[in-house]
């Protein structure tokens, strides 16, 4: 059975840092690309971020651009996200993604599996 566990998140003041984490099990880790996206109520799940599993490419939204970076640890099955220079408009649950053979990694529906989200919320 497959298990993505993301944890990190929390209330955070406007510029400051929070780094999420993703634990996964159950699947081979390495072969699999990892993707970070966000939700805040009444919207479409956005892409955040998302790491290859063969080169460590990384790919971010504009939104993000420069102040988040995507990394993995494949001995330990996790992906990281660390967010620096938080703003108000960061504030949604977070989600980790796990996707086989992933082309348009943009897309939600391009990952296979899915963690429970974890809650980030940034005071102005």
């Amino acid at each position: 059975q497959v298990q993505l566990v993301e944890s990190g998140g929390g209330l955070v003041q406007a510029g400051g840092s929070l780094r999420l984490s993703c634990a996964s099990s159950g699947l081979t880790f390495s072969t699999y690309t990892m993707g970070w996206f966000r939700q805040t109520p009444g919207k479409e799940r956005e892409f955040v971020a998302r790491i290859s599993w063969n080169n460590g490419v990384t790919n971010y939204a504009d939104s993000v651009k420069g102040r988040f970076t995507v990394s993995r640890d494949n001995a330990k099955n996790t992906v990281y996200l660390q967010m620096n220079s938080l703003q108000p408009g960061d504030t949604a649950v977070y989600y980790c993604a796990a996707g086989n053979r992933v082309i348009f990694w943009s897309r939600s529906t391009n990952y296979n599996y899915w963690g429970q989200g974890t809650q980030v919320t940034v005071s102005s």
